[in-house]
């Protein structure tokens, strides 16, 4: 089952957007759409990081415990973070305590803060491809892209932690750069 499935509504989805309540509501509401703001890419950055090697459910489950522990992912307010934010971040049952993680999240919050406004969302909208045919099915979709590849390149270069080729990626379908929505899925758009 790789293409658009009905839901309990009838409208037709992804199939992996219907598996749970919480991925309906992301599926239809937040997936593909576009996300703009440093604060808010950092956000989105830091819980594909985590999401590394994990459910992207599990995170999404977990999303408020993240935003309490890391200040709303204000940029500013997790750059000012230290060793004992580290040590109250692996103790933090809301979290992924992954220690690698959490200091990747830290260390790319202090590189940021020192990025003019606007400059993060610039760059990661810098490699925004040219809209392509909608997939009719899963298998069409891309796990690494060459824009994906060169978008972990620039922030690596830039001095950020924890992003390759596949979490960039998922950074671009989640924000929008990319719609991986398939071709007839409520969600898509008008232009599905």
């Amino acid at each position: 089952m790789s293409g658009v499935v009905a839901g309990p509504d009838g409208g037709l989805r992804c199939p992996w957007g219907l598996s749970t309540a919480d991925y309906v509501a992301y599926h239809d509401t937040e997936w593909g759409r576009p996300v703009h703001g440093d604060d808010a890419l950092y956000e989105r950055l830091c819980l594909e990081a985590f999401q590394s090697g994990l459910s992207w459910l599990t995170i999404l489950r977990r999303r408020e415990g993240f935003r309490t522990a890391f200040a709303g992912f204000e940029i500013a307010a997790v750059a000012e973070f230290g060793a004992p934010d580290v040590e109250r971040l692996l103790a933090d049952e809301g979290i992924i305590r992954n220690r690698a993680k959490i200091e990747a999240t830290l260390a790319n919050a202090k590189t940021l803060a020192g990025w003019r406004a606007g400059e993060l969302d610039a760059l990661v909208w810098s490699h925004a491809p040219e809209p392509g045919r909608a997939p009719r099915s899963t298998t069409e979709i891309p796990a690494v892209t060459p824009e994906s590849t060169a978008l972990a390149k620039a922030l690596k270069k830039a001095g950020i932690r924890f992003v390759g080729p596949t979490t960039a990626y998922a950074l671009m379908q989640a924000c929008g750069l990319v719609n991986d929505h398939l071709a007839r899925c409520v969600a898509r758009g008008p232009a599905a």
